[in-house]
């Protein structure tokens, strides 16, 4: 499973890709100029030519400074950009820029599908070429909520879509599409065990700080998979990973520790309506297997069984099995495999339902731990995270699946949870361009000051 992209990355551009050097990073959209400031003719010059850059038409050495070149490749940098092209459309031109010191400044990049905001940073010696050139953010051209709703409907496959406002009652959805539809999630079905953890240190039986030593198992992938037998790690390690970013082996040490049953038995208590169609309740090591290992048949023999059958089959026949038996190129051709039968299913509703029992069982100090694992890791550019007081996240994919599922706090105290989801048996999805419309969602809800 892949770990779930944040905006910025999905849009191709990541930090490895457009990279800064050695000079200051290009400032940030958030914090514009108190008085206008003059650039440099030489970053007009610069910010010019960016769309030719953009375009593959320009001259790539005479655009970048030595030390850019060195990072970023020429063939890395064209491999990234049609990536970028392929998400979000043609390339359109420059609707805008602002300067922000003489020398950087930040240019608004139109593409069919979306607006990017691109920092730039040119050399203040000739021959003045640019240093710094980074995608800080972008938005979809869909200027409503009704427009992204619209847009998401209209996605191949199977989507789900919920806003709504959480209080003292149930969730009150403001705009849903196919909101109680079961729709495979990915990894956002870590939400669960968190809910688990957070049940359990409220209750007395856990504490944060409560240490798991690792017994030397074979683990998926994660920062933990090398790791020796006898390392030790706390529960709120774990699942901060598990939770900011996606670690797999994280998330199988956590659910070994808090224990199948009792997660799975969270699962009405948090608002699931379905929960017997996640049971039992996979960790990443089996699923990866299941969909791995043999080229389908130990999936079909494991869908064909019983609840009784599947769980004597991961006791024995799933936890023997080495990962050296799966298929080393799983997923990395993008096919979807077995979304619409062997994945975790939730509705969009039941992600709001969740975020809305960790939202309530988080309150006052007992919740500091829980809400600062859920925020580290927002989702969402940070110019619309910004917006918000409080941003939970988690989110998940695999070829064919994408999952956005947003906690939000507003300024003036008023909370809200933004789900996504989006499915294709057929073809994996585009996650640019999905992540967008979800940001975009997560933007237009905000409630008028």
């Amino acid at each position: 499973m892949r770990y779930m992209m944040t905006l910025m990355a999905a849009i191709a551009f990541s930090s490895q890709a457009i990279a800064q050097t050695s000079a200051p990073p290009p400032p940030s959209p958030t914090a514009p100029s108190p008085t206008p400031i003059e650039a440099a003719p030489e970053l007009r010059t610069r910010v010019d030519g960016l769309t030719d850059i953009l375009s593959g038409k320009g001259d790539y050495d005479a655009y970048f400074a030595a030390a850019f070149r060195t990072q970023i490749p020429k063939a890395t940098f064209d491999q990234v950009n049609a990536q970028l092209l392929a998400a979000n459309g043609p390339l359109i031109g420059i609707e805008g820029f602002e300067a922000r010191t003489a020398w950087s400044g930040l240019v608004t990049m139109q593409y069919r599908d979306v607006i990017a905001t691109i920092g730039i940073t040119v050399d203040q010696a000739a021959p003045h070429q640019v240093i710094g050139l980074r995608i800080l953010g972008s938005t979809v051209r869909e200027s409503t909520l009704d427009a992204v709703v619209t847009t998401i409907k209209s996605l191949p496959g199977q989507t789900g879509f919920v806003l709504a406002k959480l209080g003292d009652k149930a969730p009150q959805p403001v705009f849903q599409h196919n909101g109680d539809t079961p729709l495979a999630i990915g990894s956002a079905f870590k939400l669960v065990i968190l809910s688990e953890l957070v049940r359990a240190t409220n209750a007395g039986e856990r504490k944060w700080d409560d240490v798991i030593t690792l017994d030397g198992k074979e683990l998926p992938g994660g920062g933990y998979t090398q790791k020796p037998a006898g390392t030790t790690v706390t529960l709120r390690e774990l699942a901060t990973q598990m939770i900011s970013i996606s670690d797999n082996s994280a998330t199988d040490i956590l659910l070994t520790a808090l224990g199948r049953k009792k997660v799975e038995a969270m699962m009405p208590v948090i608002g699931i309506k379905n929960p017997a169609r996640n049971r039992p309740f996979l960790g990443t090591a089996e699923f990866f297997k299941l969909k791995g290992v043999g080229k389908g048949a130990l999936a079909a023999r494991y869908l064909s069984l019983n609840e009784a059958g599947r769980r004597a089959m991961l006791d024995s026949e799933i936890a023997a099995t080495p990962f050296s038996a799966m298929d080393p190129a799983l997923f990395k051709d993008g096919k979807p495999i077995l979304i619409d039968r062997l994945e975790w299913f939730e509705s969009a509703n039941d992600l709001v339902r969740v975020m809305d029992w960790v939202r309530r069982n988080t309150e006052g100090p007992k919740g500091a731990d829980a809400r600062t694992i859920l925020s580290k890791n927002s989702g969402i550019p940070p110019m619309v995270a910004s917006k918000w007081q409080f941003v939970g996240y988690k989110g998940g994919s695999e070829p064919g699946v994408m999952t956005m599922a947003l906690l939000l706090q507003a300024r003036n105290g008023e909370w809200y949870a933004v789900v996504g989801s989006w499915n294709d048996p057929a073809q994996d999805v585009g996650q640019g361009r999905f992540a967008g419309l979800i940001s975009k969602a997560a933007e237009l809800a905000l409630p008028a000051p």
